[in-house]
């Protein structure tokens, strides 16, 4: 897939899967504008303050007068229910909803022919884990953020989600059952997303809206039983 004269916009792109997707879109030659809390040589700021939201869109445009893509990738806060304030629970909101939304509102005048955005999520879109709550709200809500954009950008931008799985993004060798408990028979890696992301903003998925892939090694898939497979529950 060639992006050549493309700009992308990455959000938390400075390290882990949003590292990699940045990476793949400049392998294929676009532009890539990164904004992220952690410093280094792109924008840095903090995705739940409106005004960096501004600040950054306001940049992009400036330097590149329009933009093809957008990847909403940015991790929101985990916390539970037992520890997590109403500051917290807004906190995560705001980097994993709200940005997205006001990003995608910043930049709807600027968008040029057949561009896309990738909304992030999580398989925990639709499963959990206990005391996951403000992680699990966030990822749900840019799921469903997802299709509500897609109808109303209809005609000028496609809008689809990807919910990961367990991804490592420390290249970890996983063995036995941390593997195998997964259908494919192996951990998610950073690029299993940077993939489909590529091929969402791409031509080939032209006829691809308001969807949401779970790429998630079959993982939710599997029906667990009490003594099925060796699964015990105690």
């Amino acid at each position: 897939m060639d992006f050549k004269k493309k700009v992308v916009v990455v959000t938390g792109g400075a390290q882990g899967i949003g590292r990699c997707i940045a990476d793949e879109f400049l392998k294929a030659g676009a532009t890539v504008c990164v904004i992220d809390k952690q410093p280094g040589n792109h924008f840095v700021g903090d995705l739940a303050d409106k005004q960096v939201l501004e600040r950054f869109a306001k940049e992009v445009i400036e330097k590149h007068g329009h933009l093809d893509f957008l990847i909403n990738n940015a991790l929101p806060l985990m916390k539970g229910i037992d520890e997590c304030s109403y500051e917290d629970f807004q906190y995560a909101m705001s980097v994993g909803v709200t940005a997205p939304f006001y990003l995608t509102k910043l930049f709807l005048p600027h968008f040029d022919e057949g561009a896309a955005i990738v909304n992030i999520s999580s398989s925990r879109d639709r499963m959990s884990q206990p005391q996951t709550e403000s992680y699990t709200a966030a990822k749900g809500g840019i799921a469903s953020l997802t299709h509500a954009m897609a109808v109303s950008l209809a005609g000028k931008v496609r809008v689809n989600s990807i919910s990961p799985g367990w991804i490592d993004t420390a290249s970890t060798v996983y063995e036995g059952p941390d593997a195998t408990q997964q259908p494919v028979g192996r951990v998610g890696n950073p690029m299993d997303i940077a993939c489909m992301v590529l091929y969402l903003c791409s031509s080939k998925a032209g006829f691809i809206t308001g969807e949401n892939i779970c790429i998630d090694g079959g993982m939710t898939r599997l029906m667990i039983y009490h003594g099925d497979h060796g699964w015990t529950l105690e």
